[in-house]
């Protein structure tokens, strides 16, 4: 505890009793009060700051926060436990800058937009593996059946990254790490049911023996009647049909330190899921779709692993990282009256990083890649990327940080693409205030579907589109008041995308087209009263904008606001309370036979409690959607109504 602390505590008897008699003598006596209490949450705040936040994705090496110029969000795994967030879709919903739509329940397919960008636009990793499709048509990640329970930390950051991350990250990049081993040996379990036939579980196996350390993780999700179809869009006589949806993922982190300098991992994943949803019929003489009276199922397998040698010289100077990775996608997809479909993708990756200590305050950061991306089903294709990037992490003074880095991609079908990224941040510890501002260019490469899939004779592919290229900046500022008790920050960006991939005036291909401009400002204000209670509130504007027709882009609403309080309020008992309020957008009906219209924005308040009975035995429960708010996002797919859940944890 610091010193502080200590004295702030000591102080609390010190304090003038309040007198009922004498106007000056209550308002003294108030300010002493208001004054002692600012005094002991900077206390508290300067105690929990000996551990200081440590951002990774920004710079590929560990650097403390206060040194990052990047608009980056982290979410920790005590941030998913005290909200009970099950699905990584959930937990992205308050994030700042981040739209997400997810047609129906959870297993639905989720989107996220970034900063107003396309919802493929987003790079998203899992432990250094890229855990993207190279099967789906247009590259976009789904973030509808990404389980929490096994998950450290997630760290969302915001503006192209390609200069250090490659194709796919025009928006940003959400890099994912999964939890480690390490002390004695303990097994964690937990269940919990309630609404929507809901019935979870989850186990994890984690420590360490020697050298060896190790997390092995089971989760089971399980949503079987989860209403999204809206009444009103049934055929008369029709009932509907509640989406199901039962996830099985499966995951390990292992590792052993062969000398204190030399050490292997292997990480590893396996997800099984089963999916009903409702999807389009178009019954004669209507030519728009109605819900269809049988589902749609979908059978989903998909495996992920990565290999890494790890070493260091003795003095620090180098600190290096060989990876091999391999993913495996396969989805088989079963709509009535049509036959079955099957998508089937795989890559295969080699990575190496080096980071070199040229000086306290100058670290180089070098790194080649070698990646191919194949097709199985439904048709066979592929494509191998050879890049290699650098980047210049520097200190100027006390003041002056920054990171510079430059990446060149060499695409086996169009050939090469250099991107980069300028990030620096100026900070002034005695007013507690940072300056910072980032400049960069992304990209997203055409998929192989966009490339070599066939549909004569309606519609064919194009294996000569360049990829959608991107330039983003933004700059603001954070400030802390009374030693960080208090903490607000307002930033401005700015993107412009070219070559964006649509279908031309015929109807009949695609072409690089598209050209867009997003904008807008994010801003926040933090109150830490104490360590146990801690009040947020974010606010995102975004103008996204079609710069050839000149109208505002679907599904990226211009307004969207989050308020949170996390109370811890005894050794046991613990409370998170979050509120969600996005405005209007502009949308398509379900099957889109109308291309646009106006949707209604929504609130939804989400509360969540849980009390420690014994140190190994805790309860828990939450209500989503406390006050049952009806409203689609996206348009035509209601989102749950209200939702009870319970359960119990026991650690052994």
């Amino acid at each position: 505890m610091s010193t502080g602390l200590r004295a702030c505590r000591a102080s609390r008897g010190a304090l003038p009793p309040l007198s009922l008699s004498g106007r000056y003598t209550r308002l003294l006596a108030a300010l002493a009060l208001l004054a002692a209490a600012l005094d002991c949450g900077a206390a508290r705040a300067a105690d929990s700051d000996d551990q200081e936040l440590v951002i990774v994705s920004a710079t590929r090496v560990p650097t403390p926060a206060l040194e990052v110029a990047s608009s980056i969000t982290v979410i920790t795994a005590a941030d998913l436990e005290a909200r009970q967030v099950r699905t990584i879709s959930d937990a992205l919903k308050n994030v700042p800058g981040v739209n997400l739509v997810q047609t129906g329940g959870p297993g639905g397919v989720t989107s996220v937009f970034i900063r107003g960008t396309n919802s493929n636009h987003t790079k998203v990793l899992i432990d250094g593996i890229d855990v993207s499709d190279p099967s789906n048509s247009t590259g976009a990640f789904d973030f509808g059946q990404l389980l929490t329970p096994d998950i450290e930390r997630i760290e969302v950051l915001r503006g192209p990254q390609s200069g250090l991350y490659g194709s796919d990250a025009i928006g940003g990049v959400i890099n994912i790490t999964t939890r480690s081993g390490a002390g004695p040996m303990t097994l964690a379990a937990g269940l919990e049911g309630g609404s929507f036939d809901t019935f979870n579980q989850a186990a994890r196996l984690s420590g360490a023996q020697d050298a060896f350390h190790y997390s092995v993780n089971v989760t089971h999700f399980h949503a079987a009647a989860t209403p999204v179809t809206p009444l009103d869009l049934l055929p008369s006589g029709e009932a509907r049909n509640d989406d199901y949806d039962d996830n099985l993922t499966l995951s390990a982190k292992l590792g052993y330190d062969i000398t204190p300098d030399f050490d292997l991992g292997l990480v590893a994943r396996y997800t099984d899921i089963h999916l009903h949803t409702t999807g389009e019929d178009y019954p004669p003489p209507l030519f728009a779709g109605v819900p269809a009276a049988e589902q749609t199922t979908a059978a989903t397998d998909e495996s992920f692993a990565r290999l890494t040698a790890h070493a260091r010289t003795a003095d620090g100077f180098l600190d290096q990282t060989l990876g091999l990775a391999y993913s495996h996608l396969r989805t088989d997809t079963v709509v009535p009256d049509t036959p079955a479909t099957l998508n089937t993708g795989e890559r295969r990756k080699a990575d190496w990083q080096g980071n070199l200590r040229l000086a306290p305050t100058e670290t180089l950061v070098l790194g080649a890649e070698y990646e191919r991306d194949d097709i199985d089903q439904p048709i066979t294709a592929s494509v191998h990327i050879s890049s290699g990037y650098a980047e210049l992490q520097s200190q100027i003074g006390a003041h002056w940080f920054s990171a510079l880095n430059v990446r060149y991609d060499d695409n086996s079908r169009f050939g090469g693409k250099t991107t980069w990224r300028f990030a620096p941040a100026w900070v002034i510890a005695e007013t507690d205030t940072k300056l910072k501002a980032s400049v960069g260019t992304g990209f997203k490469a055409p998929t192989l579907s966009e490339l070599y899939q066939n549909f004569p004779p309606f519609f064919f592919a194009n294996p000569d589109l360049k990829p959608e290229s991107s330039t983003g900046w933004d700059a603001g500022f954070e400030q802390g008041l009374a030693r960080g008790v208090v903490r607000f920050g307002v930033t401005y960006y700015h993107n412009r995308i070219h070559d964006l991939i649509n279908t031309d005036v015929t109807g009949t291909t695609y072409a690089n087209i598209g050209e867009a401009t997003t904008e807008g400002i994010e801003s926040f204000i933090s109150w830490q009263p104490t360590q146990e209670l801690v009040l947020r509130v974010d606010y995102t504007y975004t103008e996204a904008t079609d710069d050839v027709l000149q109208q505002e882009l679907l599904r990226r609403p211009k307004n969207k606001g989050t308020f949170l309080v996390q109370w811890q309020a005894t050794r046991a008992w613990q409370l998170s309370l979050d509120v969600l309020a996005v405005g209007p957008w502009v949308d398509g009906n379900r099957d889109f036979s109308i291309q646009r219209l106006d949707a209604p924005g929504y609130t939804t308040v989400n509360f969540a409690t849980s009390y420690q009975l014994t140190p190994r035995l805790a309860v828990f429960g939450r209500i989503n959607n406390l006050f049952d708010r009806h409203y689609e996002n996206p348009v035509g797919f209601l989102q749950p109504s209200i939702g009870a859940y319970a359960g119990i944890r026991v650690t052994l």
